[in-house]
C-alpha cells in the first residue's frame, strides 16, 4: 500500500519571487520576473511529496484579509490543506534574484501573533487527521502564540499510532519530541549547533565533526533516532553503524535555491517511507534539492 504523508508547519508563507537581470543598491530596479506562490516549509515538503506522486496533505493555520489568496495558490497547485483559522495573516516573504551576480537574496517577514483557541482547534483538527496518515514530517518554527507543547503532543500522538516521523526543527520543539522516537531528525548545521552546543574549542574541523558523530550516537541509543545534518553546498553529515559519515550533495544549475532544504526533506521522508535504507534516503533527498534549486518556483522539483 503506498504510503500517505501529513506534512505539518504552523508559519505559513506568501511567497514573492523578484528576478532582476542585476541589482543596483539605492536605485529604482524593475523586476524581469514576477512570480507568487503558496510557501512556507511545510507547504514546501507538502508540494514535493506530491510532485513526487505521494499521497499527502498540509495541516497549518490560516486567517486575515489574505486567507483566500494563500488557499487559492494552494488549490492551484493541487494541495490538500487541512487548516483551522487563526485569525493571523500569513506572512508574506520575498526572494530577490540578480540574475548577474548569481545571487538570491531572502527577505522575510515575522509571523503574525494567531488568535485566542487556534492552538486548541489545531490539535482537534490533528486527532481527526493523523489516522489516515502513514508518515508525520513537521518542519519549521512556529507562529508566536503556540505554546511549547503543540508540536510534542502532535509527534507524541503520531509515534502512538505508529508513524514514520521526520523533524525538519530545532531548539526546544526538538528536544521535547526526541522522547517519543522519530525516525529522523534534519537540521541543518546552524540549527545542530543551535540545539546542541559544541563544547569549547570544537568550534570547527575534527573537534566539530566529533561532536555531530557523538551526538548522532548518543541520539540513536538514547531514542532510536538518525540525525541528519544539512550544510548548504558541503556534503551531509550524518552516522553509519556508529562512524561518521556524509553523503556528496548533487551538483545544480542553481536559480533559485530558495525551499532546496524543503525538498531534501521531502525527498528524505519519501524514500524512507518506501523502504530505502538512511545513505539511500539522503542520496533522494540531495537529488531532490537539487532539482528544487534549478527551478524558479520554491519548493518545486519540475
Amino acid at each position: 500500500m503506498p504510503k500517505k504523508f501529513l506534512a505539518v508547519c504552523l508559519n505559513p508563507v506568501i511567497q514573492k519571487t523578484l528576478v532582476f537581470d542585476g541589482l543596483a543598491i539605492d536605485h529604482v530596479n524593475r523586476a524581469r520576473i514576477a512570480r507568487t506562490d503558496a510557501s512556507g516549509k511545510g507547504i514546501n515538503v507538502a508540494r514535493v511529496l506530491s510532485q513526487r506522486g505521494a499521497e499527502v496533505a498540509h495541516l497549518t493555520h490560516a486567517g486575515g484579509a489574505n486567507r483566500e489568496w494563500f488557499l487559492s495558490l494552494c488549490a492551484a497547485d493541487g494541495l490538500d490543506v487541512r487548516w483551522v483559522d487563526s485569525g493571523s495573516e500569513a506572512r508574506i516573504c520575498t526572494t530577490v534574484i540578480d540574475a548577474a551576480a548569481h545571487t538570491a537574496t531572502e527577505l522575510v517577514e515575522e509571523a503574525s501573533p494567531i488568535g485566542p483557541g487556534t492552538e486548541e482547534r489545531l490539535l482537534e483538527l490533528f486527532d481527526a487527521t493523523i489516522p489516515g496518515f502513514d508518515v508525520l514530517v513537521v518542519s519549521g518554527t512556529k507562529a508566536t502564540g503556540y505554546s511549547d507543547k503543540v508540536i510534542p503532543a502532535m509527534v507524541e500522538k503520531a509515534a502512538a499510532r505508529g508513524a514514520l516521523i521526520v523533524l525538519d526543527i530545532k531548539g526546544k520543539d526538538l528536544l521535547a519530541c526526541l522522547p517519543f522516537g522519530p525516525a529522523v531528525v534534519k537540521p541543518n548545521l546552524s540549527e545542530f549547533l543551535g540545539t546542541f552546543p559544541a563544547p569549547a574549542g570544537a568550534g570547527e574541523g575534527e573537534a566539530l565533526r566529533e561532536h555531530v558523530r557523538a551526538t548522532a550516537a548518543l541520539l540513536k541509543e538514547r531514542h532510536g533516532t538518525e540525525l541528519v545534518i544539512t550544510r548548504g553546498g558541503k556534503p551531509i553529515w550524518f552516522n553509519e553503524g556508529g562512524l561518521a559519515a556524509e553523503e556528496p550533495i548533487v551538483p545544480a544549475k542553481a536559480i533559485n535555491p530558495t525551499g532546496s532544504g524543503d525538498s531534501f526533506t521531502a525527498g528524505l521522508a519519501f524514500a524512507l517511507a518506501n523502504g530505502a535504507t538512511l545513505r539511500g534516503a539522503i542520496a533522494e533527498g540531495a537529488r531532490m534539492g537539487a532539482l528544487n534549486a534549478e527551478n524558479l518556483k520554491p519548493g518545486s522539483i519540475r
